[in-house]
């Protein structure tokens, strides 16, 4: 009889978690997979094999517009039994009790084919560009609170409400505000994260973007950006970063 067991993530998996996303060489920390367990309590599914967490997939929803999967994780010798459609399939269901007008997530080109065989469609594609460093240094913390005015640009340019997670980043994350826009960077495993970044104009942006690297000159960084941008792509190449992953952004809905 197996003992593979679907269920909903607990805290107690955080170590079982953060290894498998070690393990694929993601930039994910356990303080990412607590933010996740603590905003999505129900949209955080595990299989469980032996007594050990082998695979994952979460699902953050944002009011009834969006809804994002991530962390489609399945330990290396537990792979080709099934996992990773069982889990996305508890996670759909999910979305569908929560009638989620549109699930999205960032595909690799190994993910890809089974995300299409569950209806996704490529969208666009997304880049990961980086800046090497010397070091993992991080600016010193700036947590500062997104006021009602720039959470409300973020919904206009989400398209749905996400201060939840917004909240949860600042709380760890060095933040740069201007009255046209804002910046969050936090500690990732092996480099900074620049984002999300909200903004009305090329200028502040590069202004903040400047600020957080200028607080950590020796620090490796990481951006995930879209190409069709050609703003970003232009800023990004300035400030030294050159693209290191191709991921495509899928949607499943409207």
């Amino acid at each position: 009889m197996s003992n593979e067991q679907l269920r909903l993530l607990t805290k107690s998996d955080l170590a079982d978690a953060y290894e498998l996303s070690t393990a694929a060489g993601w930039n994910q920390t356990r303080e990412d997979w607590r933010m996740l367990l603590e905003i999505s309590p129900r949209g955080c599914f595990g299989v469980e094999a032996g007594g050990r967490l082998v695979a994952t997939t979460t699902i953050v929803c944002y009011q009834q517009q969006i809804a994002w999967i991530g962390m489609v994780l399945t330990k290396a010798e537990y792979r080709g039994r099934g996992f990773a459609r069982r889990l996305l399939t508890s996670a759909l269901d999910y979305a569908s009790s929560m009638e989620m007008k549109t699930v999205k997530l960032d595909a690799t080109e190994q993910g890809k084919p089974l995300y299409e065989k569950l209806g996704f469609q490529a969208e666009e594609p997304v880049e990961r560009w980086s800046r090497p460093g010397t070091s993992h240094e991080f600016p010193d913390m700036k947590a500062e609170e997104l006021g009602e005015t720039l959470l409300a640009l973020d919904r206009q340019a989400f398209l749905a409400d996400r201060s939840s997670l917004l909240k949860a980043l600042t709380v760890r994350s060095f933040t740069a505000v201007a009255s046209a826009g804002f910046l969050l960077a936090r500690p990732g495993r092996t480099t900074n994260y620049l984002g999300p970044c909200v903004a009305l104009d090329p200028g502040t942006v590069r202004q903040m973007i400047g600020e957080a690297l200028n607080e950590s000159s020796n620090a490796s960084w990481s951006w995930d950006l879209l190409p069709e941008n050609k703003q970003a792509v232009a800023m990004a190449r300035d400030f030294g970063f050159t693209p290191q992953r191709h991921l495509t952004r899928m949607a499943r809905g409207n």
